[in-house]
């Protein structure tokens, strides 16, 4: 496949890290169907690498990414909308059973469906200036980090991030355990290529038992089961009242406006008085 979204490269003292920078810059990185399409691509390509040991993902430019490109075609029928929501819990099941160990370098925004993403890597290492969050839940769906966050952050904080949609900062992230380190922004690439060094000393088979036989204890426990059942709670939410709300909205003044009109009440994102 040709990749016009995503860039695909080796790198490393001895080439045993693979990299996938996701490469629309000028749209924050939002995850688009082609991107999605090229993405898995690469997975898969990179599932059968044993030369790889280590996959980083990241963003071009100034966001790791902003979420789902909400682009012609992304509502439709609720048959439709369900088939495209858990396709969409397929594949990253599919990032998160990868038999590669993954990092996510996170800066800049890194929200909603991006979020989702680098939750199913296996380490996220941000810049300590990063946003990040799921605001969809302000009008747009239910996210898969419905049941990530309770086992990372706990109950309390998990039910305040999901009922506010509020963001927090690599900073903060780190404080609380949703993401493993907070970097100087300067020094993130840098950092997370000595963690992904120090993880590929041991050959890629060895590292892929490992993880295999971690996330065999979470699998146990349901989280694949929650991730489907998050995906169809987000179908659900998108006929709500509030979800049409939205979309009335967005139709009205746009996808910027709309997104001005839904987050003004919460004075952040788009909504912050100018």
């Amino acid at each position: 496949m040709e990749y016009k979204n995503i860039i695909v490269d080796r790198y490393g003292k001895e080439n045993h890290l693979g990299r996938i920078t996701l490469n629309r810059p000028a749209k924050l990185n939002t995850l688009s169907a082609q991107l999605l399409l090229e993405f898995e691509d690469a997975l898969k390509n990179m599932a059968q690498d044993n030369s790889i040991r280590v996959l980083i993902i990241r963003g071009a430019g100034r966001a790791f990414g902003a979420g789902y490109d909400l682009g012609p075609g992304y509502g439709g029928s609720f048959s439709s909308m369900r088939f495209r929501i858990q396709d969409g819990a397929r594949l990253q099941m599919y990032l998160w059973n990868l038999p590669k160990i993954t990092i996510a370098q996170v800066h800049g925004y890194c929200l909603a469906g991006s979020c989702e993403y680098a939750m199913m890597c296996d380490l996220v290492v941000a810049s300590e200036d990063a946003i990040i969050g799921h605001p969809a839940v302000r009008g747009l769906g239910h996210p898969r980090n419905s049941c990530f966050w309770p086992l990372l952050i706990g109950m309390r904080k998990t039910k305040e991030l999901m009922y506010t949609g509020d963001q927090v900062s690599g900073k903060e992230a780190a404080a609380m355990g949703m993401i493993n380190r907070a970097i100087p922004a300067a020094e993130l690439e840098k950092e997370v290529t000595l963690l992904a060094e120090r993880i590929a000393i041991q050959s890629a088979d060895a590292l892929a038992i490992h993880k295999e036989a971690l996330n065999r204890w979470w699998q146990t426990m349901g989280i694949e089961g929650a991730v489907r059942a998050a995906a169809d709670f987000d179908v659900m939410y998108q006929n709500t009242e509030q979800a049409a709300e939205l979309s009335k909205k967005i139709a009205e003044l746009g996808l910027k406006g709309g997104f001005e009109w839904r987050d003004k009440p919460y004075h952040d994102l788009r909504g912050v008085e100018k």
